[in-house]
């Protein structure tokens, strides 16, 4: 049993590609979900005073606006990420210096 897991697990460099891309669509959906759910939970607790049959006005603008800021920031979040990844020198090319 430990064999098949520890060769599974270093012949990770040769998983079929089918499989690899199904797995990186999966991944990215679950990714999607959480944000879905933090995004939710977040407008939710900001803009909820009492759940009623119906929004009213304050609170569907309130939610709108929770949505729009929590989508500006993560878009801003990952570009920020993606310059600091782009200045930064690679793992590997460090470690030969």
């Amino acid at each position: 049993m430990d064999s098949s897991s520890s060769s599974s697990a270093a012949g990770l460099g040769s998983v079929d590609p089918q499989l690899q891309h199904f797995i990186e669509v999966e991944t990215q959906k679950q990714r999607f979900q959480q944000l879905v759910h933090q995004m939710t939970e977040l407008c939710w607790e900001k803009c909820m005073d009492k759940p009623g049959p119906k929004l009213d006005n304050r609170a569907e603008a309130c939610f709108v606006n929770c949505v729009e800021r929590f989508i500006d920031t993560s878009q801003f979040i990952l570009n920020r990420l993606e310059q600091t990844q782009k200045s930064k020198p690679v793992f590997s090319e460090s470690l030969s210096d």
